[in-house]
């Protein structure tokens, strides 16, 4: 625990009198030259030859209420009277003025001249000891002496800094000065000041020596208007901008006691609405946060105090703060006393301030994101090899979407390569999401409910891109490797699954057809989980604009007829390529995977699955190369590619290759399936024409072949990611055993 006091340098009571100081000091203004407006070592400005009145009070105001009180008589003696603490001149201050306060004197004219030393510009750059040494032995004004002495008092007690309210109003050569004479007390010190004028800020830190300062006029005020809907979230990027440089000096807040309780009905009327705007404040930047007492319990500041406004919290001792008093619980200071929102909310302010502790946030750079949407802020956290992406929803009742988009000089900085990353919810661990980096930019699909703030960590690449893997067969194309949970975190090798059409696997964005995807990995995951399939990874080979000729068995096109060959040639760049194709799978692609990755390499360890002209190469791929690949999924195969029906010797021919091409039982498995309204009736009839070759040549159904028909399913990624989890077993299963 450490301990700052509120230090009021600008302005004192007008019946200021010390009660505490030290034998042989003076109070302030106790030796002032009166008879004159200013002189250097008063402590005071003087209205010379008139008397202090105390302000008329508009008609419908009334002291403490009206409540009867023997000093609210209207009546003050001070003679001469002395300037007000907000400058005011007149004897008489107006009602508005601070007119229970006097303004100190530190060596300013009347005009505005300065009658010190000046710090030169060069003094930005100087260390605080030589801020000290400057003002070694220089005559400086009475007040800067007063000041100095009472803060090295309270440091010398223990006292481990200082707030100072109102500090622009005080020149900042005198801040050099007491600031110097502080930290050379306590190099720990700190120093915290009110300065309302950006144009100041540098000047207060640079030359003042002020640690840090209210973010009030910048991101407070940005942010409060935000919290009622009244403004939108885009604005909070550029206000945070024009301090980037000096943001780890400025303290960030939503409560202090100039400022309406958040729960108030001033001010937003419900303390979950600090939510979005606790995140932000936390974790935009290097800045340290401040929370008001009884904020992390939703302290409204509702009751009435007798006088000023009942929004906010008076600082004076006889006012209770109940929200905060359940919390304190008689003294166990347990939150025995709390609601359950009440409870609910602490927790949230809890979770968020430990996390904002994290040097990723601590010390991290920023930068915003485009969120497109003005209820949502998104920016970025970094540091080191930690990276944090934080979105907000300011809206209270509606829920959002945002698709992210990380530019590309981000993901570079941030070292991310091509594939899929899980995005880990930092602050409850229950709204992750997915990050794809897809050309070098990353994008992530991130759904919010209302005031729900994610803090997200990108975490493990679970699908690595390998980005125009070449080949020595076939043009480049991508490779999408998908690894299970766990992957990698023990000695454990892995089955491989070899699926066409990769980019239709994963992830919607990737999708060239239907923008859905497979779902292959989500399915696969929890039937590893469930151990209904053995660990595998799946190889995920994107096709290209020769998609049909790589696809497309050769032996097929000399089965039909000499027209059919025509029309199916019409659609190939270069005549059928499956040959080619396959080559590269095996010659190139499966030494690359085994050689960089934890895999079973034998044969009953590596498999074949695509649909449509990927459930024909997946054949082909199994009876072509039965020493690789032990298994293929042939999922809704375009078998009317392939074969003429209505012309007997093409149907002849096509049975009679596919009757020889097809091994006995017992060394591959085989899995067939079909939808019934995917060219209604014709893939039915052209799969039981398959089917017959496979009973002719033995094959019972089970775990060597298998032929499914599925009522109303279409020609789609939809229908095939809703029966995924049948081919996947068949394929890896853990009970599957050959007959």
């Amino acid at each position: 625990m450490k301990v700052i006091i509120d230090i009021v340098p600008n302005h004192v009571a007008r019946n200021y009198e010390s009660i505490s100081r030290p034998d042989g000091i003076e109070d302030f203004g106790a030796s002032d030259d009166t008879t004159v407006e200013w002189a250097r070592d008063n402590n005071f400005y003087y209205v010379v030859g008139e008397d202090f009145e105390v302000p008329e009070f508009p008609d419908d105001y009334s002291p403490l209420g009206g409540e009867a009180h023997p000093l609210a008589d209207g009546q003050f003696e001070e003679s001469p009277a002395k300037w007000t603490g907000n400058g005011a001149r007149a004897p008489q201050p107006a009602f508005n003025d601070w007119y229970e306060t006097v303004k100190m004197n530190y060596g300013v004219r009347p005009d505005g001249s300065y009658a010190f030393d000046r710090l030169p510009e060069e003094a930005r750059e100087w260390p605080i000891e030589k801020h000290a040494d400057f003002w070694a032995g220089k005559d400086v004004p009475d007040s800067w002496t007063k000041f100095r002495d009472i803060v090295l008092y309270w440091t010398a007690k223990g006292v481990d800094g200082f707030r100072y309210d109102m500090a622009e109003m005080v020149p900042v050569e005198f801040w050099s000065y007491l600031n110097a004479s502080i930290k050379a007390a306590n190099r720990d010190a700190f120093l915290l000041a009110e300065v309302y004028n950006p144009s100041l800020y540098r000047d207060y830190l640079q030359l003042g020596r002020m640690d840090y300062l209210y973010d009030k006029v910048g991101l407070y005020d940005t942010l409060k208007p935000i919290m009622r809907g009244e403004a939108s979230a885009a604005e909070i990027a550029p206000v945070h901008g024009e301090v980037l440089d000096i943001a780890q000096h400025m303290l960030h807040f939503l409560e202090n006691h100039d400022e309406q309780r958040i729960a108030s009905p001033g001010f937003a009327g419900d303390a979950e609405k600090a939510k979005p705007a606790m995140v932000v404040s936390a974790l935009l930047s290097q800045s340290p946060t401040m929370v008001y007492f009884g904020q992390a319990v939703g302290e409204p500041g509702d009751g009435d105090a007798g006088f000023g406004d009942p929004t906010r919290t008076t600082i004076f001792d006889y006012w209770g703060v109940p929200n905060h008093q359940r919390w304190m619980n008689g003294g166990a200071f347990d939150g025995g006393q709390l609601t359950d929102d009440e409870r609910a909310l602490r927790d949230f302010y809890v979770r968020l301030l430990n996390l904002s502790k994290d040097p990723v946030f601590a010390a991290g750079m920023y930068a915003p994101l485009e969120s497109g949407n003005d209820k949502l802020f998104a920016f970025v956290r970094w540091h080191g090899n930690a990276r944090r992406i934080i979105v907000s929803n300011f809206d209270d009742e509606e829920s959002h979407e945002i698709a992210l988009e990380l530019p590309a000089d981000l993901v570079s900085d941030w070292q991310l390569s091509d594939g899929r990353y899980i995005l880990e919810e930092q602050l409850y661990g229950t709204n992750g999401s997915r990050l794809i980096v897809d050309g070098g930019k990353g994008n992530a699909m991130i759904r919010l409910g209302p005031l729900e703030s994610v803090v997200l960590e990108p975490g493990r690449q679970e699908i690595v891109r390998h980005t125009s893997f070449g080949s020595n067969f076939v043009p480049p194309r991508h490779i999408d490797v998908w690894l299970p949970a766990g992957y990698g975190e023990s000695d454990k090798t892995y089955k491989v699954l070899y699926a066409h059409d990769g980019q239709n696997l994963f992830n919607p964005e990737w999708s060239h057809y239907t923008r859905t995807d497979w779902g292959i990995d989500e399915t696969l995951q929890r039937l590893i989980d469930s151990g209904e399939v053995d660990d595998t990874i799946v190889v995920g080979i994107w096709n290209t604009p020769d998609r049909i000729a790589e696809y497309y068995p050769q032996p097929f096109l000399n089965t039909v007829t000499e027209e059919a060959r025509r029309d199916i040639d019409s659609m190939m760049m270069n005549g059928p390529a499956a040959n080619a194709y396959l080559r590269f799978i095996v010659e190139d692609l499966k030494p690359f995977i085994d050689a960089n990755y934890h895999t079973r390499t034998g044969r009953d360890d590596t498999v074949l699955m695509g649909s449509s002209l990927g459930g024909l190469v997946s054949w082909y791929g199994l009876v072509s190369y039965p020493d690789v690949f032990s298994a293929a999924a042939c999922i809704s195969s375009s078998w009317p590619w392939t074969v003429v029906m209505a012309d007997p010797v093409s149907r002849d021919s096509f049975v009679r290759y596919l009757r020889d091409a097809t091994p006995p039982p017992g060394e591959s498995r085989f899995y067939f399936d079909y939808g019934t309204q995917e060219m209604p009736g014709r893939y039915e009839m052209y799969q039981g024409l398959v089917d017959d070759v496979f009973r002719a040549r033995r094959y019972v159904p089970g775990e060597l072949w298998q032929s499914q028909r599925f009522e109303g399913a279409e020609h789609n990624e939809q229908a095939w990611s809703a029966r995924v989890h049948i081919p996947l077993k068949f394929l890896l299963g853990t009970d599957n055993k050959k007959e």
